[in-house]
């Protein structure tokens, strides 16, 4: 079994193209989503057509939840910006995804953790915004009695495999449309990949294993960055043009 794990698109649909382009070169044709699909200002309506056109295994984040759960005046000034795009259509089939699954049989599919879509899992927040990878002990913690060989999570834009001894394998694909950001929670700190380019895995079960190839593509990341520009979005700008976060 082969399958690509995309994740944190964030409304990105150029970065979205260019990952679908480099699976269907590599003859990758099943995917999962593992959530935060649209919310961003760059092209949101654009990222619900290619979604809703391939129908991938799918599931809710943070900033989906926050699309469908709240009033737009009480949204972020980004959240804003994809709610206008949306269609009603688009915004009944997000609202219709569950917030973890188990797909293949065994492999299970959240955002944050199986319990939280705003939880980092294999990172670490610092009191003093320090990001830190999170340990062994930390992972094992949260991954509970999820009975899955692959455990599939996002929301830190940041790629990462960890096997716990058990043998289950976690993994995080990165973020296919937003390299770096900044949050508040629980304390203000950034997280910032340092490139421009789209992330997304590949996994395979190779006997009782899974082998991860993560994937880093590059696009047209100007076009994406015009679209914040436009959208009054300037570190959204940078950060989508660099990879790297300015306040």
């Amino acid at each position: 079994m082969k399958f690509a794990v995309l994740a944190d698109i964030h409304g990105n649909s150029f970065a979205l193209d260019a990952v679908l382009h480099d699976m269907d070169v590599l003859g990758v044709t099943e995917a999962v989503n593992l959530g935060d699909l649209f919310s961003g200002p760059i092209d949101a309506a654009g990222t619900a057509d290619l979604l809703m056109e391939r129908s991938f295994p799918s599931v809710r984040g943070n900033h989906d939840r926050y699309l469908l759960e709240q009033e737009r005046a009480d949204m972020g000034p980004t959240d804003q910006v994809a709610f206008d795009q949306l269609s009603a259509e688009a915004l009944d089939w997000l609202g219709a995804l569950p917030t973890s699954r188990t797909v293949f049989g065994d492999v299970f599919l959240c955002h944050g953790t199986p319990m939280s879509d705003t939880t980092y899992w294999l990172e670490r927040v610092e009191a003093d915004g320090t990001v830190r990878a999170a340990s062994l002990e930390e992972v094992a913690a949260e991954a509970g009695d999820v009975d899955a060989s692959l455990i599939l999570c996002g929301h830190t834009h940041t790629p990462r495999c960890v096997r716990l001894p058990d043998g289950r394998a976690i993994v995080n694909p990165g973020s296919v449309g937003c390299p770096a950001y900044d949050d508040d929670a629980p304390v203000y700190h950034v997280v910032q990949t340092g490139t421009p380019n789209a992330s997304y895995a590949i996994v395979e079960r190779e006997g009782r294993e899974w082998a991860v190839t993560f994937r880093s593509v590059p696009y047209d990341f100007q076009r994406a960055s015009a679209c914040a520009v436009r959208y009054g979005r300037a570190n959204w700008a940078r950060a989508l043009a660099t990879g790297w976060f300015d306040k």
